[in-house]
């Protein structure tokens, strides 16, 4: 049997690499994807292979990530439960979709992951991999009494490596769990398991990566601006775009433009020293239960009032509400792992014929965790100043004694209501 097993080199993922090799007499190739959550990868392949591993695949995903998830998401307004930006929910059909295509490639029996049996991320994995590979069998170990009962705790876990000769760098338990990738880092457990526990006091500071508290931002608001091409953002003006771009050790020509990737990482930095994109929510998971997590998603928060203030100014009214009343669906399919199948496709080809127009420019103001417009404009702006004037209508487009029996037509059922009813 041959198994492709999702690998990061901690603790839990070490255990059960040796562990899937010992309980199914497996040949296991060992798989890390790069979706930007900045761990330190040198050295990765090597350990996986003095821990049984037969092969390891370590894969920079981060550029795909962006392009293929990322930005068409953005697309199309995704806010699950109107707060979370979605950044752990669509990294995971990504992994999954290379781990699947490593396991075909491979020849694999069966695919394996370290998800446990009370999150989310179990679903998304082998949601994906039905949708793509349905008769690759998915190992959970989490979900396998054997797995449990040998290993109730950390403290097994740690003699087990030390037994086997598996070296780990076990530390002690952080306070909370942490999951970076591009879009953003999500804390959750721990002393987070308290919905009245106050995550942004000022002696939580330390437990932030990517964003300074609002407090502690800059007294003095900054500028930007974003382009936009069909409601997808293709480039950035910003008075030290090309030093950031030189601290986040940007390898390309500076008249190229920028792409997704490059998009992300800028205003993931530009965000995060204003205090902008921090959340901090209840929310419901698709296996039943309310959890509490804390999100940073500083350059998300951006890239989705900016990809909003485009669309006010070109996109239809009616397109644009048929669209909005297909974000809490949209936004589950995500959530719940449905990225791959054929409704959120078809969701997404709506989104993409909507935005056929979404072009132009949005400046912004980033101000102590605030993102403030400060401007847009378009070569195809609906907005029209001659109609909508408050003076005289030079082009007489808009004739206001129509509005009278517009209203006359649109109050008669509540007048015959009003009479039905005795009012």
């Amino acid at each position: 049997m041959k198994i492709v097993v999702a690998y990061s080199g901690g603790l839990d993922t070490s255990v059960i690499l040796n562990w899937l090799k010992d309980t199914y007499s497996a040949e296991v190739v060992a798989f890390c994807a790069d979706v930007g959550q900045e761990e330190e990868l040198d050295g990765l392949e090597e350990k996986a292979l003095n821990t049984g591993a037969s092969r390891c695949y370590v894969d920079n995903l981060q550029e795909e990530y962006a392009r293929d998830f990322i930005f068409p998401m953005i697309q199309a307004g995704a806010l699950y439960e109107g707060q979370y930006f979605l950044g752990t929910s669509i990294a995971r059909p990504l992994i999954a979709k290379r781990m699947v295509e490593i396991a075909l490639a491979e020849e694999a029996d069966a695919i394996a992951h370290g998800a446990t049996g009370k999150g989310n991320d179990q679903i998304r994995f082998e949601l994906t991999a039905a949708a793509l590979a349905p008769r690759l069998q998915v190992i959970a170990p989490w979900r396998d009494e054997r797995f449990r009962t040998e290993f109730p705790g950390r403290a097994e876990m740690i003699a087990y490596c030390a037994d086997r000769g598996i070296n780990v760098e076990a530390s002690a338990k952080k306070p909370y769990s942490m999951d970076r990738n591009l879009l953003h880092i999500s804390y959750e457990s721990g002393i987070l398991e308290d919905p009245w526990f106050d995550a942004s006091a000022p002696e939580h500071k330390g437990m932030y990566k990517l964003s300074v508290s609002p407090e502690d931002a800059p007294d003095t608001p900054e500028y930007l601006e974003l382009n936009f091409d069909q409601g997808i953002c293709t480039g950035l003006a910003h008075p030290r775009l090309w030093e950031i771009l030189s601290e986040l050790n940007y390898n390309g020509e500076q008249d190229a433009s920028l792409t997704p990737l490059w998009i992300m990482r800028v205003l993931n930095k530009l965000g995060g020293q204003h205090g902008v994109g921090r959340v901090d929510m209840v929310e419901n998971r698709f296996v039943g239960m309310k959890s509490r997590g804390v999100y940073e998603t500083p350059g998300g928060a951006i890239l989705h009032f900016a990809h909003r203030q485009m669309e006010s100014l070109t996109m239809d009214r009616e397109v644009m509400h048929l669209r909005d009343s297909l974000i809490p669906k949209y936004s589950t399919l995500v959530y719940n792992g449905f990225w791959f199948a054929p409704e959120r496709e078809a969701l997404q080809a709506l989104v993409a014929e909507s935005q056929k127009n979404v072009t132009g420019t949005v400046r912004l103001k980033l101000y102590k965790g605030n993102i403030i417009a400060a401007g847009r404009k378009s070569p195809v702006s609906l907005y029209n100043p001659h109609i909508a004037t408050m003076e005289a209508d030079p082009t007489k487009a808009y004739n206001q004694d129509d509005a009278t029996g517009f209203i006359h037509l649109n109050a008669l059922r509540l007048k015959v209501a009003a009479e039905v009813h005795g009012a």
